[in-house]
């Protein structure tokens, strides 16, 4: 089984849902009934923006390095090639010929430059960009750019630019100077290559992708620091201006490709917000712009997820260009001439598949009842605190309909429905211990009768108690009249801290306890008198079998509920007498609506005095 390429350790997640707004395809979700986020890496498009996101560093993504210890100490040649982005963030190295050494120090016997493979790609795209024949294309040179477009626009797969990367240019290349037995890594800035190279087979010319925080882990690892080494040169051939890759028009530079804004035919974007508008408006509008779109997902190479947390943009572009120039200063551009003809017929076309992961869109129905149940329905569509995650409530209720997020992200919605309203449970519980004091104060015969009713309730308390299976008494407003402990833990740790404050759920509002199937169904056996019988409802990760039957006719019904997966109910020998433990508990539970009937008959007169007297004090 394959390890996924972005994890989330529950552990250390504080559920800020700071991921969740960072994905900008909702692969990070938060379901019904669970607490955490999780990655549903068949959506991940490994851009790794949740990484930098997350402050108590929950998020990890693949390690490599083990796999890379293996490949150094197996009994082939290991190359090393490496991204262009080493000048941006290997900053704290005073010359690039000691950070060479200390790759090599590492067990690499060749270390090679991608700019070099930047420079053959960066040739064909000005074959590509040059020669138009009516078609339109997006650089495929990003990984998440080409995961995005194959997952959630598969129309446009047909415009995505059937070039290979720079990385399998280079790996090509040195597997034709070394031979085909040499084993190869990857060193860069991106994490989503790492899927690249297991995802498509054709690609085996790369055997492993470290990212530049792995490599600093290994240097570290093995005490490798720069002032014990040498100098060491890359091993050729050596790289043009493809250096200038990691900056998102470099490898237009590189290319000689026409970039002004009058004459060219390209057009450049970077980082989140205007890679998805580019795409977009590229879907719509491109018989009208007329351009081929340049796409970067980070903000250029030099701000991968795999580089050092906290890099800043322009120094880094500095560093880029200023190594760029002092490699240029002396450049053989006649020695590397050669080399690129060398190499010039080495087929660099691959092709794309189209993996549709998109969703069935939510009606607007479906879009209107979630709004109304976080309470949103009448806020404007563009609305929102982004706190859930999402720009606007309705995208939020979007996501909802969808089964991406649930109900309980909304905040406004959380404190409603957990803080306030088991604050007011417990203001109405003090309300109702203070009228228990005045009825122990009224007429002897009140006393009387209400110690009678207590014993009774206790009686059908303890009776209820017994039972294995969940039990509920619901009034007509679905407000809990009675519940036991079975019930409650079936519900699971909210209600437990509920039932600390109020027991037995005594008042509660069904609605937020349970989903919206579930207490359909006591409405309905309320409004019809028509008993639901052995209904088997999923809850959670779970199945219940509910019973649900009339005890007084409007007013009050009750419910039989068992946990299917609990071991009692699973063996075999409770399976032979489900029905008879079924008419049981019915009967049961009709004895208890029977005789909390009686006592209420009973006291009726006693309770409507006191409400009144105590109606009469409010005032």
């Amino acid at each position: 089984m394959s390890v996924p390429l972005i994890e989330i350790t529950k552990e250390k997640c504080t559920v800020c849902y700071a991921c969740v707004r960072a994905c900008p395809v909702n692969a990070i979700q938060v379901k019904q009934n669970q607490d955490y986020p999780e990655v549903n890496n068949d959506w991940c498009i490994g851009c790794g923006g949740c990484l930098n996101v997350c402050s108590p560093k929950a998020i990890s993504y693949r390690d490599s390095k083990e796999n890379v210890k293996d490949i150094l100490k197996s009994d082939s040649k290991v190359a090393a090639i490496v991204g262009p982005s080493i000048s941006g963030e290997f900053d704290d190295i005073t010359d690039y010929r000691k950070f060479v050494q200390m790759i090599r120090h590492l067990g690499f016997d060749y270390v090679n430059e991608v700019s070099f493979g930047v420079d053959i790609i960066a040739k064909e795209y000005n074959k590509l960009f040059s020669n138009y024949k009516g078609k339109h294309y997006i650089t495929s040179i990003c990984p998440p750019i080409v995961s995005l477009i194959e997952k959630f626009h598969p129309d446009l797969v047909d415009n995505l630019a059937p070039l290979t990367s720079p990385m399998i240019a280079t790996a090509k290349v040195v597997h034709q100077i070394y031979g085909d037995d040499i084993k190869i890594v990857f060193i860069g800035p991106c994490i989503a290559a790492k899927s690249d190279i297991k995802a498509n087979k054709s690609w085996s010319e790369v055997d492993e992708v470290l990212t530049f925080v792995e490599l600093r882990q290994l240097f570290e690892e093995f005490s490798i620091k720069e002032n014990n080494l040498e100098f060491s040169d890359f091993d050729p051939p050596l790289g043009y201006k493809g250096s200038l890759f990691p900056i998102s028009n470099g490898i237009l530079q590189a290319g000689d490709i026409d970039e002004s804004l009058l004459t060219g035919n390209v057009t450049t974007a970077e980082g989140k917000s205007n890679i998805l508008a580019a795409v977009n408006q590229f879907a719509n509008s491109i018989d009208f712009i007329k351009k081929h779109f340049n796409l970067f997902y980070c903000e250029g190479c030099l701000m991968g997820p795999g580089t050092s947390r906290g890099g800043k943009k322009f120094i880094r572009r500095t560093l880029v260009t200023e190594y760029a120039n002092k490699r240029l200063h002396d450049f053989n551009l006649e020695e590397w001439q050669q080399s690129i003809d060398m190499f010039d017929s080495f087929e660099h076309n691959r092709g794309f598949e189209a993996n549709d992961q998109r969703l069935p869109e939510p009606s607007d129905e479906e879009i209107q009842e979630v709004l109304k149940v976080i309470g949103k329905a009448d806020y404007d569509d563009n609305v929102g605190c982004e706190a859930c995650g999402y720009k606007s409530c309705k995208d939020f209720a979007y996501s909802v309909s969808k089964g991406l997020a649930k109900p309980d992200m909304c905040i406004t919605f959380s404190l409603k429905n957990k803080q306030e309203y088991i604050k007011a449970l417990k203001k109405s519980n003090d309300d109702l211990a203070k009228i228990q004091n005045q009825l122990k104060l009224s007429e002897k015969t009140a006393r009387a009768e209400q110690q009678k009713a207590l014993e009774a309730s206790e009686t059908i308390t303890t009776m209820m108690q017994k039972l294995n299976a969940g039990v509920l008494i619901v009034n007509e407003k679905l407000k809990i009249v009675q519940s036991n402990e079975s019930f409650i833990n079936i519900l699971g740790d909210e209600a437990r801290e509920i039932n600390e404050i109020i027991p037995g759920l005594v008042g509660a509002d069904l609605k937020t306890l349970l989903p919206v199937q579930f207490y359909k169904m006591f409405s309905y056996v309320l409004t019809n008198n028509d008993d639901v019988l052995n209904r088997d409802v999923h809850f959670g990760e779970g199945l219940l079998n509910v019973s649900i039957f009339t005890i007084r006719k409007d007013k009050i019904v009750g419910a039989i509920v068992r946990d299917m997966f609990s071991p009692e109910v699973r063996s075999e020998e409770v399976i032979n007498r489900v029905n008879d433990v079924i008419d049981e508990n019915l009967s049961l539970v009709q004895q208890i609506g029977f005789i909390l009937g009686e006592g209420a008959a009973k006291t009726e007169k006693m309770l409507n005095s006191i409400i009144e007297s105590y109606k009469t004090k409010k005032k």
